[in-house]
């Protein structure tokens, strides 16, 4: 592997917010009955441990309503849940389903007017069942609820769903539990008193609403980082563990989630504290100054542009692979867009390549059927037969707008630059690889031939797709080129060199932004709105729409630095 830089990744990065914090049970517990409470509700997010949480408060009152209890027989909510799931392995629709449609009318009705009496009130829709209550919101990292997926811990919205297959909990989660959850946790940001932490189940904390929401309105109007979270691969790298100091004793790293608003966390420091809190929060929150008023009008409460980290250096390479397009993903899933995307190289070894696009002149059938005959396993897919594979050098930039087959080489550390939709890769050929859990992993060549555009071949993407780079603008000190993306993409990116500081305007869209280049870089308001926010090398960073303008500098020391930036692209 090329030698790398040592580490000053930060993977815990928070927002200091004013207020205070209860850490622990006993304190949690001792704050909010302190006032003595009739009625206490806490409403919780999938993922939390409830037991833990009633076991906490149960002491101090004689009535607990369970709304798990409340909800409809699980047969009627698998009969309701079930067109949502389909039978696929992986994929399933989106539901427009509402909390309140898992829950028994009668029992939610009777369960009301007990309340009314004095109780504990626990569990998803808590304040469905007291609505005047004292309400505490008990929130969950969604990494962390698929951690408690793979350890079959936590069940879904009334379905004792623990012992499934992580893949099949997964999908009830991202098509139909979260989605819910999501929509009723938006309206309720105003009448929550307090919320709840517990991520880390042993040491719960509490912070109050207020502290909640100035954390959160501090950080939409100020450059921000969300939580990272790392995760081995079949095909995973070494290039991670050393630039983002991750535990050398795992076999490898080839995923890093490093911006996916709707996947990660993000951090409010309370006293000392580090608080954790799904980012969806501040999406939902302050999504027109997060975003701008064009894209929030385009793709409302959703976060469109994510940036991960696939790190094949000394591993192997990418499945190959091609996402659906937009008129696909819309008629299959029910999705709005698709995950158009693109590799950015942060990096990249001896040999390094890409495959994109097929071959010019390429056979379809003869490439669909030996594709079909690999996927009953009769042979080794001839992938260089039909498919380009490039070389690939550090900062060179390939767009893959849905429809194009594609997957990275071995020894390549890419930035995958895309829009915000995370599951829907169609596998065509997994070069003979067992996943991590021993087990062939799906491959989708009859889905995938339905979307995979022929058109882009050598000739195409030569001309389009690969390296396809203009000068914008430059100055003493700086330079920006455009890398991207494609015209059937809603993302531009741009790639800016500088040794000086260089002003940039957000142009009413949130820009998101990587350290391609250089130790540290300190991002500045020219009226000192925020305070200096200083970013390490590979860190992607977030700028709300609402800044309007900030400067880039070299951090302290650092002679040059590169940032690769991505908005949304209004005129093309």
């Amino acid at each position: 592997m090329n030698k790398v830089r040592s580490s000053n990744y930060d993977k815990y990065p928070a927002t200091r917010t004013e207020g205070s914090v209860w850490v622990g049970w006993d304190a949690i517990a001792s704050r909010l009955l302190q006032e003595k409470p009739a009625v206490l509700a806490v409403d919780c997010y999938a993922g939390v441990y409830e037991e833990a949480v009633e076991a906490a408060f149960a002491g101090s009152f004689e009535q607990i309503i369970r709304t798990r209890e409340l909800m409809k027989p699980e047969a009627a909510v698998r009969a309701m849940t079930d067109r949502f799931m389909t039978d696929d392995v992986l994929f399933g629709f989106v539901s427009p389903l509402r909390l309140e449609e898992f829950f028994d009318d009668v029992l939610l009705k009777d369960a009301r007017l007990r309340a009314e009496a004095g109780a504990l009130v626990i569990g998803p829709g808590a304040s469905l069942v007291a609505p005047q209550a004292t309400l505490v919101y008990a929130d969950m990292a969604r990494w962390e609820i698929q951690q408690r997926f793979r350890a079959h811990k936590v069940d879904g919205l009334g379905v004792h769903s623990a012992q499934e297959p992580v893949s099949i909990q997964y999908k009830r989660g991202y098509f139909i539990d979260w989605r819910a959850l999501d929509s009723y946790k938006d309206g309720l940001f105003g009448r929550v008193d307090w919320w709840l932490d517990t991520n880390d189940a042993a040491r719960p904390k509490l912070i109050g609403a207020q502290t909640f929401l100035r954390g959160m309105a501090l950080t939409a109007r100020k450059p921000f980082r969300v939580v990272p979270f790392f995760d081995p691969a079949p095909w995973g790298g070494q290039w991670m563990k050393e630039v983002c100091d991750l535990d050398r004793e795992t076999v490898n790293y080839g995923w890093c989630f490093d911006c996916v608003p709707e996947e990660n966390s993000l951090l409010l420091e309370v006293e000392g504290e580090k608080v954790e809190f799904p980012s969806v929060d501040l999406v939902l929150l302050h999504a027109q100054k997060l975003l701008g008023m064009p894209v929030w009008g385009r793709f409302g409460k959703d976060f469109p542009i994510r940036f991960d980290f696939l790190d094949t250096m000394d591993g192997g390479n990418l499945s190959l692979q091609v996402h659906p397009t937009t008129q696909f993903i819309r008629e299959q899933f029910g999705m709005a867009y698709t995950q158009d995307e693109s590799y950015y190289l942060l990096d990249a070894g001896e040999g390094a390549t890409v495959f994109l696009g097929v071959k010019n002149g390429v056979d379809r059938e003869a490439m669909l059927s030996d594709l079909r005959a690999a996927q009953r396993g009769e042979i080794s897919f001839p992938a260089e037969k039909y498919v380009n594979r490039l070389p690939a050098k550090k900062h060179d930039h390939f767009l893959i707008p849905g429809g194009t087959i594609h997957c990275s080489g071995a020894n390549a550390m890419v930035l995958e630059i895309s829009a915000t939709p995370n599951l829907f890769t169609f596998k065509l050929w997994d070069w003979n690889r067992l996943g991590l859990d021993g087990k062939p992993r799906p491959i989708n060549v009859e889905r995938g031939s339905k979307v995979i555009q022929w058109e882009r071949d050598t000739d195409y993407v030569m001309a389009n797709l690969a390296n396809h780079f203009e000068p914008i603008a430059k100055g003493e000190g700086w330079e920006e080129i455009r890398t991207g993306l494609h015209p059937a993409e809603f993302i531009e990116t741009r790639r800016t060199r500088f040794s000086v500081p260089v002003p940039f305007r957000t142009g009413d869209s949130v820009q998101v932004l990587n350290l391609a280049e250089g130790s540290s870089a300190v991002v500045e308001s020219p009226t000192g709105a925020f305070e200096p926010f200083e970013v390490h090398y590979a860190e992607t960073f977030i700028i709300p729409a609402c800044v309007e303008d900030f400067i880039i500098r070299p951090g302290d020391g650092v002679k040059e630095c590169m940032v690769i930036r991505a908005y949304i692209r209004f005129n093309p």
